[in-house]
């Protein structure tokens, strides 16, 4: 039995060495071994067992996550983490949906990307298969533990999660009540595991585990991401921080973009496709900005406007090099006016994160030029930014937005954590038979 085995829905065992990342990983490995000749069904029964058991009986994850909101607070952290960080019986309900909409998706496991027969008969067949042992580093977000892990088991992955010491009681009462649906299943419980220790030396080992560990994906901030990436030996999937814009185009309908604005920003300000610019063309700002100020300002979003947004609004400060390249995360924006398309294009490539991009217009033109533009992992066309996002484009959840574009882009859906085999099918054939065509 691995070492979070023994972690109960009460709290988190102590301390344990650090050398036992290692055998957590070995214990992933195995799992994987086993998940990948699992049928469809096998897995989806796992699925269908979590979902039941994160609603039958929360009590013990709630009262978990709530020791984990009180002490956060009396650390004085901020309101967006103690948004990220709390976990609700309606939000469980809602995690529990996302396990059953997932176990009921197709099989990616052995689905066939493409294929074709040489001109001497041999059969050649690209095919999903797992990655393997997935690993992920994430920060206070509870939700994750469970999209993570219901991804991995559904594309037979095995799940090694290293969640933020915010959420560590939230996190463990979370993975010991999904570890406790797959022991009456036929998935390997160690499919599922927490990395043992609550120490940064213990990340580090992890990141060390290049043959063991086949990927690892951070979610979180710049920080995270960039040290994950510098340090790891293991593949890193990067996700990325989502310093997103709305741009309000000349030719777009001011009502529609007022909307898609105070939905981009305000919907739900902690996550990284929530909007963090704002850039108005200068033909619509004297009719636009005044409005969108004023709706921004009864939201309680401060605005740091440069001198003509400054103008439309008392309410908007002064916009300081930093407010350009800032992820906010909470009631703040940066507005620009810009004199075109292109200007808007070249503030965007100068300061965005490749994460994802809104242009608000009726003309079909720019709206080609801003989609071809732009070299990010979403673009959104007269639609907010928070919709770049897996459930919300029909993946059921995703383990994070991929800004890089080396195997996975975008949301990352099931798909997105499996790789392909090529599998050849003959009759005897041998390269340099007679069965073979000449080179």
């Amino acid at each position: 039995m691995t070492a979070d085995a023994a972690v109960g829905v009460r709290g988190v065992q102590s301390e344990v060495r650090e050398g036992d990342v290692r055998d957590a990983a070995l214990a992933s490995r195995t799992a994987a071994r086993l998940l990948a000749a699992t049928s469809g069904d096998v897995r989806n029964a796992a699925l269908l067992a979590i979902a039941r058991r994160l609603t039958v009986d929360p009590a013990d994850i709630l009262a978990a996550n709530q020791r984990d909101v009180a002490a956060a607070r009396e650390l004085g952290l901020s309101a967006t983490v103690l948004d990220r960080l709390t976990l609700t019986r309606e939000q469980l309900g809602s995690l529990a949906g996302t396990v059953r909409f997932l176990a009921a998706q197709p099989d990616p496991v052995g689905a066939g990307v493409d294929g074709s027969v040489m001109p001497n008969g041999l059969e050649v067949r690209r095919i999903r298969v797992p990655l393997g042992v997935v690993g992920m580093i994430y920060e206070g977000r509870p939700n994750v533990t469970v999209d993570a892990a219901a991804l991995c088991l559904k594309s037979a992955n095995s799940a090694l999660l290293r969640g933020s010491s915010t959420a560590r009681h939230t996190n463990a009462a979370l993975v010991a009540a999904m570890r406790k649906a797959l022991a009456d299943t036929g998935v390997p419980v160690d499919a599922v595991q927490t990395v043992p220790g609550t120490t940064h030396a213990a990340v580090r080992e992890l990141m060390s585990l290049r043959g063991l560990v086949d990927v690892l994906v951070p979610r979180g901030g710049a920080e995270l991401i960039r040290t994950t990436v510098r340090e790891s030996a293991v593949p890193v999937i990067e996700t990325g921080v989502g310093n997103c814009h709305v741009y309000v185009d000349e030719h777009a309908d001011l009502d529609k973009a007022l909307a898609i604005l105070l939905d981009a920003k305000t919907q739900r300000t902690s996550v990284c496709n929530a909007a963090e610019s704002l850039l108005v063309h200068e033909a619509v700002a004297p009719a636009f900005l005044p409005r969108a100020l004023l709706a921004l300002a009864e939201r309680g979003v401060v605005v740091h406007g440069d001198t003509r947004v400054r103008a439309c609004h008392d309410s908007v400060v002064p916009a300081t090099g930093e407010d350009w390249d800032r992820e906010y995360l909470d009631l703040e924006i940066s507005a620009a006016v810009v004199g075109s398309l292109d200007e808007a294009v070249e503030h965007i490539r100068r300061h965005g994160t490749g994460h994802t991009e809104a242009i608000v217009t009726d003309s079909q033109s720019a709206a080609r030029r801003f989609v071809a533009s732009l070299d990010t992992a979403v673009v959104a066309v007269n639609a907010s930014t928070r919709f770049a996002d897996g459930g919300e484009i029909g993946l059921g959840t995703e383990l994070g937005v991929s800004t890089q574009k080396l195997h996975a882009r975008g949301p990352m859906g099931l798909t997105a954590l499996t790789t392909t085999k090529y599998v050849l099918v003959g009759d005897g054939h041998t390269r340099g038979g007679t069965t073979a065509p000449l080179p």
